[in-house]
């Protein structure tokens, strides 16, 4: 039996948006698209950060006490550098960069001159859809 890859279980395809989107733009198109996290790239499409609802909802909890939140972007807000891995990783070490870094999602890149471009993600979601238990723990050489 073959260790299955990330792009066997990734979701094809990102939503993304620019440094200088604006917090109410990215929760917007959060809603709009049914998602918990978008990637955030420059102008030539390269994965700078990612921001998720979670660092909205912190962003809210501070607001009353950050005079110019309404001014603050996704810039202000990413997770950078963003945490990638190829579609070619055994899913076995993305599960297992999950865990140590404590995230919910990798953005699954592949390698362009400059820098990373997003191509997917693989979230605990897609992970959860694709496996048992049992299955998790044969990906990861355990009983």
């Amino acid at each position: 039996m073959t260790e299955p890859q990330v792009r066997e279980w990734m979701h094809e395809g990102v939503i993304v948006c620019a440094p200088e989107t604006t917090l109410p733009e990215v929760a917007q198109t959060m809603k709009t698209h049914q998602i918990s996290a978008l990637v955030v790239v420059n102008t030539d499409g390269l994965a700078l950060g990612v921001i998720s609802r979670t660092d909205l909802a912190n962003a809210g909890f501070i607001e009353p006490y950050m005079r110019h939140w309404r001014g603050m972007t996704a810039r202000h807000l990413m997770t950078s550098p963003v945490i990638s891995v190829g579609a070619g990783t055994p899913v076995a070490d993305a599960l297992d960069l999950l865990r140590t870094r404590k995230i919910h999602r990798l953005v699954v890149t592949e390698a362009v001159p400059g820098g990373e471009r997003p191509i997917g993600i693989l979230s605990l979601t897609d992970v959860v859809r694709h496996v048992d238990v049992g299955e998790i723990s044969a990906a990861r050489g355990r009983p």
